[in-house]
């Protein structure tokens, strides 16, 4: 690893993690690859944890709302102030532990592979066995193999590309990996993802709370990058989970209320009719579990969308979802 220590950096991102955040450094080994820890705002000595394991430590100042984007652009510019520009950089979550073998594997493609900016490979969760929603989001990570549009948090980058490419925007409140693989596309550059293991993430979901929250987040990132990409070559991002979250949960409502007022009231029974539709066809696929959730995350997209656009027209940027 003596020969990844002259070209390769680790960017671990984090708030209040815990135990998960010492797997996470673990399987790095800091004293052997340079990690650069970005904390926001832990309160349960993370910071002191990350520094005891040989981490560089940067902490995100109060005075910003704390996201995964500004995280990770934070972090980068302090490991160019601290080692330098190496060659490749590895982003991870701080609730995930990074496979063994992953680095040298991720770092040996981009080697041989000089037109690819980035490549991620198999997030898995640690526990999808302990609740519905663990076990989802571990489906959700399975994507296909082959070159992709995007990766995930977790991806090792070329650092060349990342710059030229202007990096993770800050702005971004989610949504900031496919808004950043967007930019890197339309300069010209591919992105991989291997069928390897690459990171084990621990959701720790076990309530309907968490998992509506982060359908929330996931409207604001899809508001906030659609929008972003308007003039990108490739088309605007998340056009169709917009499209279907503002039908749905909104335009389809609304019209059965205008209905039932201007003609019948029985024309209300169109919203509930149209929901059940979309649950019996989501169930027969995915399992009724799923399909609830499929149904209920329409509504929670919505709310965030909406919640980007009021933001927007106030002339207010920033904000944040967490659901830990």
């Amino acid at each position: 690893m003596a020969e990844a220590r002259q070209r390769l950096a680790v960017i671990a991102i984090g708030r209040n993690e815990g135990a998960r955040l010492e797997r996470c450094l673990r399987s790095l080994d800091p004293r052997r690859v340079p990690v650069i820890y970005v904390d926001s705002g832990s309160t349960d000595g993370s910071r002191d944890l990350a520094r005891e394991m040989g981490a560089t430590v940067h902490l995100l100042a109060s005075d910003r709302p704390f996201t995964a984007a500004r995280a990770r652009a934070e972090g980068f510019q302090a490991m160019l102030a601290t080692m330098g520009e190496p060659e490749y950089v590895m982003f991870v979550d701080g609730d995930c532990e990074v496979e063994a073998g992953w680095l040298e594997q991720a770092a040996a493609f981009l080697d041989a592979e000089p037109r690819y900016a980035a490549v991620c490979g198999r997030r898995r969760e640690r526990h999808p066995e302990a609740s519905p929603y663990n076990r989802l989001i571990d489906c959700e990570w399975a994507t296909p193999v082959g070159m992709a549009e995007a990766c995930g948090g977790d991806a090792m980058f070329r650092c060349s590309a990342y710059l030229a490419a202007g990096g993770f925007d800050p702005a971004m409140i989610a949504g900031e990996e496919p808004e950043l693989c967007a930019r890197l596309r339309a300069s010209g550059w591919a992105i991989m993802r291997l069928d390897a293991p690459m990171t084990i993430h621990d959701a720790a979901m076990t309530r309907f709370s968490q998992w509506w929250r982060r359908a929330v987040r996931s409207g604001i990132g899809y508001a906030q990058a659609w929008l972003a990409t308007g003039n990108s070559p490739g088309g605007r991002l998340y056009s169709r989970q917009l499209t279907r979250a503002i039908l749905w949960a909104g335009l389809l409502p609304l019209a059965a209320f205008v209905l039932a007022i201007a003609w019948h009231p029985l024309w209300l029974a169109l919203w509930p009719a149209a929901a059940l539709t979309q649950f019996l066809r989501n169930g027969r696929r995915d399992g009724w579990f799923a399909a609830r959730l499929a149904v209920a995350g329409k509504y929670a997209e919505l709310i965030g969308i909406v919640r980007f656009a009021v933001r927007r027209l106030r002339g207010r940027t920033g904000g944040t979802v967490m659901y830990k």
